[in-house]
């Protein structure tokens, strides 16, 4: 014997399925990726992020905007009194009113956008 299998003996090996795990060893790998110790990603906390608030946007025509002086008002899309945007890194991540904090602007949040941080990698 040459130690090889013809085409035929390796699609009837696979076709009669003796290839597949038995429950067994599928337990037995499960039960190993369960006792494998939990990765520590804490240093992740580290990375900084740049977190924005976006007050509200427009659209406006070239024209209209070559035209605005010092005392020109631009119409936004919210209304005053709404929840703001919180990004980070450009992706939206939560809503949040403004609050003042010891004379300094602070952002209290509203409702977390989607899963949160998990949410931002897509």
């Amino acid at each position: 014997m040459n130690g090889q299998l013809s085409d035929n003996d390796f699609e009837s090996l696979i076709n009669d399925g003796d290839l597949a795990l038995s429950p067994a060893a599928e337990d037995n790998s499960a039960a190993e990726a369960s006792a494998l110790p939990q990765q520590d990603l804490s240093f992740f906390g580290k990375i900084p992020v740049n977190v924005t608030l976006e007050v509200a946007s427009t659209e406006i025509s070239l024209k209209e905007l070559m035209e605005v002086d010092a005392s020109s008002v631009i119409v936004l899309d919210k209304l005053a009194g709404e929840p703001l945007d919180v990004k980070v890194n450009g992706a939206l991540f939560a809503k949040a009113e403004v609050v003042v904090m010891n004379g300094n602007y602070g952002l209290r949040i509203v409702e977390l956008s989607g899963n949160g941080l998990g949410g931002l990698g897509a």
